[in-house]
């Protein structure tokens, strides 16, 4: 395998889905000619190259319909006496719902297929569409209450692992201690504003972990808004200005990967072994920790394993190296609860151990990094050791792969990403990595 250089990537903190939702009548013939009467309207929802049809529950004369508008025109009735209004008024509705999931989606950093997004509008269309009466009211419910209602039911609808509950428990925290006597009526776009400052200034956050936070408490607001529970819509607009750069990820180097491999552990910390063991084979699988927590002894196959993965659902077949297979094979006599394949302790314990190890093993190539709080740019260098984490297994393998040349094409079905797109930035480091190697035949 060739010598890989130090050459890091970038990538942006919350994800952004190009979608596009078109309503339009839907296309039908009889004995060859165009349906024009009572035709049933359709939503079609576009994204990552795929696409889904939905139902919306309304018919209406082609005669009656604005293309461009994707509305029925003003002043029309359909067969059953629905008026245009009416009809245009919950396509809206049904509008706001699919850009609302796919908004939670993006928060979540997930990348959802057709079926999630099916589903998840599905459920909702089934809950009854809140009256003028009742949201004028307004169900009797505190924020801390329609709070607790809200990880219930998003955690259960959208199967959240245990670090999205994590970062729930973290965002209660903070709206606990930025004010403990808070209401919906707390967060217009002054006190929207007074959030941000807090976070910035009592809680020292980085502008990128702010607007983390702000994306959270806004999901929450849409979900309220859309129970009834919350008639203050200063959120939809409230987009705070924070200068951020995009996040540096590092990766091992093969050298770096080859030193960490060699390491002779002392006595006093065997306890880094298996820890060494698991990460290397993220570094040469490319899974995930969720997966390689989750990897049970009957994932593995004759030269491959095979797994649904927990973040994103898909089903990967990953064929074995020698690297990988060696690992596998050091554990394959040893008893873990739950028939796991490996002994994978928790993430947090997992990311402390690493940088130890890293320590050990001299991984300590400065990474420098810039951030922003506020308006105050902060530039830093830190040792690489220091940044290690359980998901740098994961980039080490992509990046590794394919600066070997193995085709994206390829390495996507290994790592289960879908969107080309989302490789990009590890083909620049590969190209990086390849002019980079080429040079050192001008030192001879």
């Amino acid at each position: 395998m060739g010598v890989f250089l130090g050459v890091n990537f970038q990538t942006h903190p919350i994800m952004n889905i190009k979608r596009n939702i078109i309503f339009a009548l839907e296309s039908r013939k009889k004995n060859g000619v165009p349906i024009t009467e009572n035709v049933p309207i359709r939503m079609r929802v576009i994204f990552a190259s795929q696409r889904i049809e939905f139902t919306t529950g309304y018919r209406i004369d082609a005669t009656k319909w604005d293309t461009d508008k994707q509305r029925v025109k003003n002043g029309c009735t359909n067969k059953l006496k629905q008026s245009a209004s009416e009809i245009n008024a919950d396509l809206l509705r049904q509008y706001t719902e699919i850009q609302n999931i796919f908004k939670e989606f993006e928060v979540q950093n997930v990348l959802p297929t057709p079926a999630q997004i099916k589903d998840s509008f599905n459920a909702r269309m089934k809950d009854a569409p809140v009256t003028e009466q009742e949201t004028a009211e307004g169900p009797k419910i505190s924020f801390w209450e329609a709070f607790e209602e809200f990880v219930r039911e998003c955690g259960k609808q959208n199967d959240w692992t245990d670090a999205t509950y994590e970062k729930f428990a973290a965002v209660k925290n903070h709206l606990k201690e930025f004010r403990d006597e808070l209401s919906f009526d707390t967060f217009t776009e002054n006190g929207l504003n007074d959030y941000v400052d807090f976070l910035r200034n009592k809680k020292d956050m980085r502008n990128s972990t702010i607007g983390k936070q702000i994306a959270f408490l806004k999901w929450f607001l849409r979900w309220s808004f859309k129970k009834g529970y919350n008639q203050n819509m200063a959120y939809d607009s409230f987009k705070p200005k924070l200068k951020n750069t995009p996040k540096k990820v590092i990766f091992l180097t093969w050298e770096e990967l080859n030193r960490l491999k060699d390491y002779k552990i002392p006595q006093t910390k065997q306890y880094l072994e298996r820890v060494r063991d698991v990460f290397l084979f993220c570094c040469f699988s490319g899974l995930r920790y969720s997966d390689v927590y989750n990897l049970k002894r009957s994932d593995i196959r004759d030269g491959h394993i095979e797994i649904t993965t927990v973040k994103t659902a898909d089903r990967l077949v990953i064929e074995l190296n020698n690297h990988s297979r060696a690992i596998l094979d050091k554990y394959k006599d040893v008893e873990f609860e739950g028939h796991k394949a490996l002994p994978v302790i928790s993430n947090q314990k997992m990311n402390n151990y690493l940088k130890e190890l890293g320590e050990l093993a001299e991984i300590n190539d400065p990474v420098r990094e810039t951030y922003y709080k506020g308006n105050e740019r902060i530039d830093t260098v830190t040792p690489k050791y220091a940044l290690l984490g359980t998901h740098a297994g994961r980039r080490t393998f992509i990046c590794n792969a394919l600066a070997l040349g193995i085709p994206a094409q390829v390495v996507m079905k290994w790592t289960g990403h879908s969107d080309y797109k989302a490789m990009k930035p590890y083909i620049d480091v590969a190209d990086d990595i390849k002019a980079n190697a080429m040079n050192k035949f001008n030192q001879l």
